[in-house]
């Protein structure tokens, strides 16, 4: 088995509406890594790619939306998931272009979505036993981002 000597590196949105609320998605039960848990729009950096490259390119992929702002950094987390690969994800806060009430989901990899605010968090706990909280702690850290910033 080769061992990668790097984690992946990892580009994730929080995606805000302009009532403060953060979006995110359920990844389907067939997925790998999380299944059936809430999630929040990013993945792999391709080879090539920066991760402002991959952020942009995520958030088309997974809702049909576009980036128009970067708002700031929620944090850098380092994990290791099912399948034994350490990552490196970047969060950061964005606002998007497009239709807020009609994200076109990816099909077989995400069932549903949602606006979040603060008071919402604890839905995150589905399935915590798959993520250890993680998603859930991002998103705290969004809403104190957020909030940091006087949105």
């Amino acid at each position: 088995m080769i061992v990668p000597t790097e984690p992946l590196r990892c580009a994730g949105a929080l995606i805000v509406d302009d009532d403060g609320r953060l979006f995110v998605q359920r990844r389907s039960p067939e997925r790998r890594i999380f299944p059936n848990c809430w999630d929040i729009v990013g993945g792999h950096v391709e080879p090539g790619e920066s991760l402002d490259e991959a952020l942009r390119r995520e958030v088309t992929e997974e809702t049909g939306w576009s980036v128009s702002h970067v708002l700031g950094l929620v944090g850098e987390y380092t994990y290791t998931a099912d399948d034994g690969l350490a990552r490196v994800e970047t969060d950061f806060l964005v606002r998007v272009d497009g239709d807020l009430s009609r994200p076109r989901l990816e099909v077989g990899r995400h069932t549903e979505y949602r606006w979040l605010t603060a008071g919402d968090v604890a839905l995150l706990d589905d399935h915590r036993d798959v993520n250890d909280g993680l998603i859930r702690r991002i998103v705290e850290d969004a809403f104190a981002a957020l909030r940091s910033i006087g949105l």
